[in-house]
């Protein structure tokens, strides 16, 4: 099963296109954003593929202007770079946060389900965006009522109330994005 959703930036100018295809044995999201971030406009495309449970197996970004950023991961929180090499300072990570998409907030939710109804913390591999600097950043989800979830990350410095759709994909994310379309 296949479906397309799009989410525009709440201040600025920007556009997410997003495909997320629902295979037998993958679950494969590829999106394109537009945008204006502190340093300028940017561009850049992205590939996360994930097993059924949703534990994402590798990410792949290309920006405008020819960078990329290549990562896969056992699914168990060990993750390697585009050479192959081991990155020890995401251990433990399961998912990622591309700081230019809402998406990658439904990767924790789905993987998670049930156990959102208690706080829970995670670790993730967090993508900046133009720049492509990986680093591990804390976060925290708990699933609230009426279709919304508190994400918390840097768990101490940030916190929303994300509104959600009955897939687990972002809705509207105050200050930061809205769904411009409803499959």
């Amino acid at each position: 099963m296949q479906r397309s959703y799009r989410w525009r930036p709440t201040e600025g100018i920007g556009l997410e296109h997003l495909i997320l295809d629902h295979r037998e044995d993958v679950i494969v999201a590829d999106g394109v954003v537009i945008g204006d971030r502190g340093d300028g406009p940017f561009g850049c495309s992205y590939r996360i593929c994930c097993d059924t449970g949703w534990r994402v197996r590798s990410l792949e970004v290309h920006t405008a202007g020819g960078r990329f950023l290549v990562l896969t991961s056992d699914g168990d929180g060990h993750w390697r770079d585009s050479d192959g090499r081991a990155l020890p300072r995401l251990d433990g990570c399961i998912d990622v946060d591309l700081a230019a998409t809402p998406f990658t907030n439904t990767l924790p939710i789905r993987r998670l389900g049930e156990a959102l109804h208690q706080r829970t913390g995670i670790a993730v591999a967090w993508v900046a965006v133009p720049s492509l600097e990986v680093r591990r950043l804390d976060q925290a989800y708990t699933r609230l009522a009426d279709g919304r979830c508190l994400y918390e990350g840097p768990i101490g410095e940030f916190q929303a109330e994300l509104e959600l759709d009955a897939d687990g994909l972002v809705l509207h994310y105050p200050s930061l994005f809205t769904r411009v379309n409803a499959p």
